[in-house]
């Protein structure tokens, strides 16, 4: 089968690969109809190098049809439709059972001192191979998959296997409804599902603040007030200006490591990601740090006693954080790999509903197959081409 493979910082490939084998009970073997290639995913393409291995296969983000269950799994066949949620978990151990599923003690990468494994990324989650590729081995298929109607195209779908439940839970964690302002940071992917989940969930007042044209321009036609943040000297002391002084009730930042604004950062981690793989997992593991403008900027600028939302991935050890700020404002900080699988049921209610509410099967800019894999990373990095979003389809 094809897949999209890494080879190297920035070098992707798209090559033939042995097809993947039921190897558990609980596995089943799914054909992929669509796939994404997620902003996680740039963190693999540059910043974490050092965990990954020539041939690699890329990508958790994916849905199709399922060709073959192992014997332990009841609740699918062959032919059905699913989404594959991109934590792997199992569904009945103690981190399960209360909703943890990104924290799955049965898959958890335990050697790395990791939580539940995921899907195409990385040692540090359990080198599962990924999703963009013609077919893949999903473990735990008995709990996981989630079964699709027939009748409605894949990109109402495909979004319910990370993006649409990490930006739901991103909103869940901030705290906001009626009544309420929340600020948003980053309008990537997800970014924007988090425009409109805050929009669908009744939060009053959404500002999404971002620096492309393009992505301003999609969540204004969706709610919310775009600040442009090439425009403003600092855009925590703007988001006091539009609140009253007082600071949004809460900030989502779903911008994560890769921030711009801290050029020296941004040195440091090019230079651990082009260390020899032993030095560059130990400076990873124990000294990394992150690009932390979003960060910080949401921590400055939410309210006295508001919540800031993590959503963006994170992976310092060693990040300085302004404790004496986040302890004299008594803020709340949530954040996390996000629980698919907590979300999905009412997610998947809503992705039916007639309208399509969330602007699902209109959210992807380009669609791609995949041997045109490597030139949409370099796109998708630099946001170029009015890039939002890329799905890559195996049969073009």
């Amino acid at each position: 089968m094809r897949a999209v493979t890494w080879h190297g910082i920035e070098d992707i490939r798209t090559i033939a690969v042995p097809d993947p084998v039921i190897q558990q009970p609980t596995d089943a073997i799914v054909r992929v109809t669509s796939t994404a290639i997620c902003g996680s995913d740039l963190h693999l393409y540059a910043v974490l190098a050092p965990f990954l291995k020539r041939g690699d296969v890329l990508g958790h983000e994916f849905m199709g049809i399922v060709e073959q269950v192992g014997p332990g799994v009841a609740n699918l066949t062959p032919g059905d439709r699913v989404v594959v949620p991109f934590t792997i978990s199992c569904g009945r151990c103690w981190m399960c059972q209360r909703g943890l599923f990104a924290q799955c003690e049965t898959t958890q990468v335990k050697d790395q001192d990791k939580g539940a494994s995921l899907f195409g990324y990385t040692s540090l989650y359990g080198s599962v191979p990924g999703g963009q590729a013609e077919l893949v081995r999903v473990p735990h298929a008995d709990f996981g998959p989630v079964k699709l109607p027939a009748d409605l195209s894949d990109e109402r779908f495909l979004y319910l296997s990370d993006i649409l439940p990490t930006a739901w839970q991103g909103v869940e964690y901030a705290g906001v409804g009626a009544g309420d302002t929340l600020a948003i940071l980053g309008l990537g992917p997800v970014g924007q599902l988090a425009v409109r989940a805050a929009k669908q969930r009744g939060v009053e007042r959404v500002i999404a603040v971002d620096l492309v044209d393009e992505r301003l321009d999609l969540a204004r036609a969706w709610g919310a007030e775009a600040l442009d943040a090439r425009t403003v000297k600092d855009v925590a002391v703007m988001l006091r200006d539009m609140t009253d002084g007082r600071g949004p009730d809460a900030v989502l930042d779903a911008v994560g490591m890769e921030a711009h604004g801290n050029p020296v950062a941004e040195k440091v981690i090019a230079g651990a990601a082009r260390l020899p793989k032993p030095a560059g997992r130990a400076a990873i593991r124990h000294a990394a740090i992150d690009r932390l403008a979003a960060l910080h900027t949401a921590i400055d600028a939410v309210r006295r006693g508001g919540t800031v939302s993590l959503s963006g991935v994170y992976g310092g050890m060693i990040d300085p954080m302004p404790m004496m700020t986040m302890f004299d404002k008594g803020i709340t900080m949530r954040m996390g790999q996000c629980h698919v699988r907590r979300w999905t049921d009412e997610l998947l209610t809503l992705a039916q509903a007639d309208g399509d509410v969330l602007g699902l099967e209109s959210l992807a800019t380009h669609r791609v197959g995949l041997d045109d894999a490597a030139e949409a990373y370099k796109m998708f990095q630099a946001k170029s081409d009015g890039c939002i979003k890329v799905v890559l389809k195996p049969e073009l």
